[in-house]
């Protein structure tokens, strides 16, 4: 039997590396998971009774495009965060996940011929896979302390930069919770438009914020006045509105852009079932239940200060619900709290490329914010206290 060849120098996802990892030693203490970025505040309070009033659509084939009443809730979303008109049936694709739409738009949308597709360093994994499965070169474009923890595409040669055909961004970053501004949207544009790439924004994080809200991809191209085909979006429910479990998120772009994913998501994708659109187009509509939960992670963050006060990079980040925290190896210090401590979190390597200069998420550890606030308060002071002092 022969297999491809393109995926074998992968790692093991991050997941698996870690139980690998940790599951051969007992914890020092009672268990507070901090190492999956699985929200945990309540979904909204009407989710159950909107699925309960379109269960009968289970009984049909759900629509691929997304129902009318879910694209332009979606789209109504758009404009009052972002400002930004959009066409529901032309621009926006509702996803089943957007981890989904990160992939599938690479296929969709990667001109053949091994171009290079760029990535931070950290990053979500998806990204190099989908450069992966379209024949492409992932880069890997470190997003360091140096860097603001967000990738420097600029400083890169016109060499790759001319044969370049997507640049992922995430923004509030995943996992360093950095915030791409006006200024770094605006030079990343001009920089797409002048090698003529595309940019993927991942912004799954956008609703999780201290003190303003991020500014989007979208938002400044349009501002901008540029190819409506240079930018795709990509959003989430899973963290806005704490429903991982409904795998629901959509793609906005240029009405080309969109077309392509919609022919490809014909054939090889997964549409939302009925009801799962219906609680989507609900959730879209609906702020309130955002604002409890941002409040509750502005709180955390504040928590996050106060007990990591005077330790130098570890305090709360601008936005996401990630602790990005200083170690001197990540793994060793992962082993070190779950046995001595019984705190689980990931080691920023599993997270990162070996590239020019090492791993840059070797000296890091990832923890999420997302436990509830008695569980939260008890493993962070655990975790101060086993690793910085």
């Amino acid at each position: 039997m022969q297999y491809p060849r393109r995926f074998e120098a992968l790692p093991d996802y991050a997941f698996p590396r870690l139980r690998a990892l940790l599951d051969g030693h007992e914890p020092g203490g009672e268990v507070v998971s901090m190492s999956i970025g699985e929200p945990r505040h309540a979904p909204p309070p009407f989710v159950g009774q909107v699925m309960a009033e379109c269960a009968a659509d289970f009984g049909r084939y759900p629509k691929n495009d997304g129902t009318p009443e879910l694209q332009a809730a979606i789209a109504g979303w758009i404009a009052r965060r972002y400002g930004v008109e959009v066409d529901p049936a032309r621009q926006v694709l509702p996803l089943n996940g957007t981890r989904e739409g990160l992939f599938n738009a690479a296929l969709a949308l990667c001109p053949e011929g091994g171009p290079a597709v760029l990535t931070p360093n950290p990053f979500y994994q998806v990204y190099a896979v989908a450069a992966l499965a379209v024949g492409a070169e992932p880069v890997y474009v470190p997003a360091t302390a140096e860097t603001g923890f967000l990738p420097d595409f600029a400083g890169l040669g016109a060499a790759i930069l001319d044969r370049t055909a997507i640049a992922y961004v995430c923004s509030p970053a995943n996992p360093q919770g950095a915030v791409a501004d006006e200024a770094y949207w605006r030079a990343l544009i001009g920089l797409a438009e002048r090698h003529d790439f595309r940019i993927f924004a991942d912004e799954c994080y956008s609703e999780i914020w201290r003190d303003a809200p991020p500014p989007g991809a979208l938002q400044v191209a349009a501002a901008m006045g540029a190819d409506p085909e240079r930018v795709v979006a990509f959003h989430s429910l899973s963290k806005r509105s704490n429903l991982p479990g409904l795998r629901s998120g959509f793609l906005c772009g240029g009405p080309e852009s969109v077309a392509r994913c919609k022919r490809l998501r014909a054939y090889a994708g997964a549409p939302l079932p009925g009801p799962v659109q219906a609680v989507s187009a609900a959730a879209w509509s609906d702020e309130a239940h955002v604002e409890t939960s941002r409040m509750r992670y502005v709180a955390k963050f504040d928590m996050a200060d106060r007990i990591f006060n005077g330790i130098a990079g570890a305090g709360a980040p601008e936005a996401g619900f990630f602790l990005w925290l200083p170690v001197e190896d990540g793994e060793r210090a992962a082993v070190k709290l779950w046995r001595e401590t019984g705190v689980r979190v990931l080691p920023g390597a599993y997270l990162s490329r070996d590239a020019d200069g090492g791993n840059p998420g070797r000296g890091y550890i990832r923890a999420a914010l997302v436990a509830p606030e008695d569980d939260l308060q008890r493993g962070l002071v655990a975790l101060r206290d086993c690793l910085y002092r």
